[in-house]
């Protein structure tokens, strides 16, 4: 019961673990791709890609796979990402549907134009003398 309690404040204690851990296959790497994959990291947060926890958990699991894949086979970090590495971060990121901050936003501004638009339109005729 108390972890439930918990959960619903902190968020899932099951997520948490696993971004740990994923963070902690991140500091494994050698370099460059150590280098590399915390630099995509943080644009990913910056990013807001996605807010779904679980989609979330997913794209950063895959992510480690594909850096200690490269780290493994010793591919060059150009190899992977190419010459635009925010073109690859988009892409790679886009690949993981889910919620993203941004759709609160988009939300947030579509409501205020309806409620504008609305508030322009004034009231309907015939009701202006009815309150």
């Amino acid at each position: 019961m108390a972890a439930k309690w918990i959960e619903a404040l902190t968020g899932s204690l099951e997520q948490k673990k696993h971004y740990k851990q994923y963070v902690a296959r991140i500091e494994a790497l050698s370099e460059p791709y150590n280098s590399a994959a915390k630099a995509f990291q943080r644009y990913f947060m910056y990013y807001g890609v996605v807010t779904d926890g679980d989609t979330l958990i997913t794209m950063f699991g895959d992510f480690a796979d594909l850096w200690e894949r490269a780290a493994a086979d010793g591919t060059p970090v150009r190899a992977i990402v190419g010459d635009d590495p925010v073109e690859f971060a988009e892409t790679f990121a886009q690949a993981y549907s889910g919620k993203q901050w941004i759709d609160k936003e988009r939300k947030r501004l579509t409501d205020a134009i309806d409620q504008a638009a609305s508030d322009q339109a004034g009231p309907r005729q015939g009701t202006e003398n009815q309150i």
